[in-house]
């Protein structure tokens, strides 16, 4: 597997982020933002982290802060703007730059993707955080191509409000798709065929989109 490290980033302006990062072993194809879980960079993101790597992407995952809550739309675009800096410092071209997020981060992906033009986002699932706006509200703002992937078992969007973000999503004039597990939930860990399945999704989104 491959290894993730830690960079306490300062960029030119005197900001400064602390970033886990992992690397491919060989050509990097790209560049991925992981947003993070509420939680903030777990165990399990890191994982992410080091699988995209694995997967041929130079990935790296913001530290945003812990705590669903807290975290504003204002707190996620600083966070990620910071991350591009960083990738485009490290020899990643602008057309060749991602955004994905789960739980949580699959909000903010959202937020990303609807407030900067990307190659390409993926939103795995959205808790929401009582600063974020709603999904539904930001879904029509899409300026970057965006694939949600959600759980219908899951507490947090129920599939009438899935099927509401699809139809808010289709009227952004980029290229969206949003696809739903009735048997998963917003983690995507009751389900494991449906996690598999959404995994090849999301790689496949990104190699269709940023190349």
């Amino acid at each position: 597997m491959t290894q993730t490290h830690i960079d306490d980033y300062q960029h030119a302006d005197g900001t400064a982020l602390r970033l886990t990062f992992a690397e491919p072993e060989g050509a990097v194809r790209g560049g991925l933002v992981v947003l993070h879980e509420g939680e903030g960079v777990t165990d399990g993101v890191r994982l992410l982290v080091a699988s995209l790597a694995g997967e041929g992407w130079l990935a790296v995952a913001p530290h945003m802060g812990a705590g669903a809550g807290t975290l504003t739309r204002d707190d996620i675009l600083a966070a990620t703007d910071l991350t591009l800096a960083w990738l485009l410092e490290r020899g990643v071209q602008a057309d060749l730059l991602g955004v994905v997020g789960f739980d949580l981060g699959g909000t903010a992906a959202l937020v990303v993707a609807s407030n900067r033009r990307l190659g390409a986002a993926v939103s795995v699932g959205g808790q929401g955080g009582k600063e974020l706006p709603a999904l539904v509200e930001i879904a029509g703002k899409l300026t970057s191509p965006w694939l949600g992937i959600y759980g219908d078992a899951g507490d947090d969007l129920g599939g009438a409000e899935v099927e509401r973000l699809r139809d808010a999503a289709s009227t952004s004039g980029v290229v969206t798709n949003v696809v739903r597990y009735p048997g998963a939930n917003h983690r995507f860990d009751a389900d494991p065929g449906a996690a598999v399945e959404a995994w090849h999704r999301t790689l496949n989104w990104f190699d269709a989109h940023l190349r």
